[in-house]
């Protein structure tokens, strides 16, 4: 049973589910089986939860036979982030600090699966609380890339993109605060989706406050929509939680692109991405031409904001940890802990200045996207880097382990919608991601696009 499942989309296993041609307690088996035997290759899980797995299954099973089965993941198997709680499993966040410590509550988001019916089999990996864009912590060691594992599937959502890729679970469930859903989605070859700021509701609030985002990562367009309705909504935990109704994300990626006005950027104005990389995504970005899209190449869409992002990003983490970096730096990721000293040393008015800049930054992009209904650029600068490694060889000296990413963390100033989505391969076989953002609140439109990219070249 464990190969007919594996691979199979979250659509197809909910629509066997619901035909009876799958039982939720065999695909859980399936699935914990599954990932238990890619294990020693991959470590993509900080912890398995077979029981709570093996328990939500038995619901499902009741659910269904009683014709009662009517959630969006009706007896899916998904898995968890380890920087998000989990009631009464541990929360480690990949740090040694947090070895021991356990959840006594859920986040919206696990609840939202849970009432979904969705089979959660475990927790994943994480670089520590979320800091670098590879896959590795000092607490759960080297995550590998399915792709090769001589390489990372980048970070920080590490496990929940190789558990993915491997064909363990169709969805996973990350986070985003700089570009860590896209980032491993890009390396891995999924489709993740950095939805609108507060589309999905976050709780408790993050060590990156404003920067932060909760979203799926998937093998499909449509799977990641799928779980992004699940998981979006207003909730009273979380008060910048977006109120108006779930948009249709279903159905997005059913409608045409024609007409979209669309801007290609190779570089955004500043990153210094491989030749490969850019001729990889330009040919994705031609595609949305011969499917009736006005495409425009714009060389310069900003200036780079990563010293916005940085002081905001490292200073949310810095002030939480102060203590820990105190009296246990030891503890600690030493390029983590250089990373978060460094933020610390910023005087306030230099903070405050810097989160005026990000306003202006912020209604500076929305203007840009008043001429365009999406910016596609690539989603990273080169393919997968080797596991073990924080940077890619050859970066200048003013970029630290998550600002080498150039294109990813500047939408999460601005808060809007951003996916990576597969464009095709290396020459050595590696994944390259496209990069769609769009308009604030229309991830739609990136469905739309999505789909339509994924259904002309599969």
């Amino acid at each position: 049973m464990s190969d007919e499942i594996a691979y199979m989309t979250a659509l197809e296993v909910r629509a066997a589910i619901a035909a009876k041609d799958l039982s939720p307690v065999e695909a859980a088996e399936a699935t914990l089986a599954h990932a238990t035997g890619l294990e020693p290759k991959l470590n993509a899980f900080a912890e398995m939860t077979p029981e709570v797995a093996l328990a939500a299954a038995r619901q499902a099973e009741k659910r269904l036979m009683a014709g009662e089965a009517t959630g969006l993941l009706e007896g899916v198997p998904v898995s968890v982030k380890d920087l998000v709680p989990m009631k009464d499993v541990k929360w480690t966040m990949g740090s040694r600090v947090m070895a021991d410590n356990v959840a006594d509550f859920d986040a919206p988001s696990v609840r939202r699966l849970r009432e979904h019916g969705a089979v959660i089999i475990g927790k994943t990996t994480t670089s520590e609380f979320g800091c670098k864009a590879v896959g590795d912590s000092p607490l759960h060691g080297i995550t590998h890339n399915p792709w090769n594992l001589d390489k990372t599937p980048g970070g920080s959502s590490a496990g929940g993109a190789a558990s993915v890729a491997a064909g363990t679970t169709p969805l996973a469930l990350g986070t985003d605060g700089g570009g860590s859903i896209r980032i491993p989605a890009s390396f891995c070859g999924l489709v993740g989706i950095k939805a609108n700021f507060a589309r999905v509701p976050t709780y408790p609030v993050s060590a990156t406050m404003t920067l932060s985002h909760q979203c799926p990562m998937a093998r499909t367009v449509r799977d990641a929509a799928l779980m992004l309705t699940a998981l979006a909504g207003h909730d009273r935990q979380d008060p910048f939680s977006v109120a108006e109704p779930v948009p249709d994300f279903l159905g997005a990626c059913e409608a045409s692109v024609t007409g979209m006005k669309i801007a290609w950027s190779p570089t955004l104005g500043y990153a210094r991405p491989l030749p490969e990389v850019v001729e990889i995504c330009a040919g994705a970005a031609k595609a949305f031409e011969d499917m009736g899209c006005a495409v425009e190449q714009v060389e310069t869409v900003m200036d780079d904001p990563v010293d916005i992002w940085n002081a905001e990003f490292y200073a949310g983490v810095g002030t939480r940890l102060k203590e820990t970096m105190e009296k246990t730096p030891e503890l600690l990721d030493p390029t983590v802990l250089a990373m978060l000293k460094e933020s610390l040393d910023m005087d306030i008015e230099d903070y405050i200045a810097n989160v005026f800049r990000r306003y202006e930054f912020r209604e500076a992009t929305r203007l840009f996207f008043e001429n365009y209904d999406l910016l596609l650029s690539p989603a990273l600068p080169v393919p997968a880097l080797d596991a073990g490694t924080d940077m890619p060889t050859g970066m200048p000296d003013d970029r630290n382990a998550v600002s080498w990413t150039y294109y990813t963390y500047p939408f999460n100033l601005s808060g809007q919608p951003a996916a990576s989505v597969p464009a095709g391969f290396t020459a050595g076989g590696l994944p390259v991601g496209l990069q769609m953002v769009s308009k604030i609140n229309r991830e739609v439109d990136i469905f739309r696009a999505a789909a339509a990219l994924e259904d002309a070249r599969p």
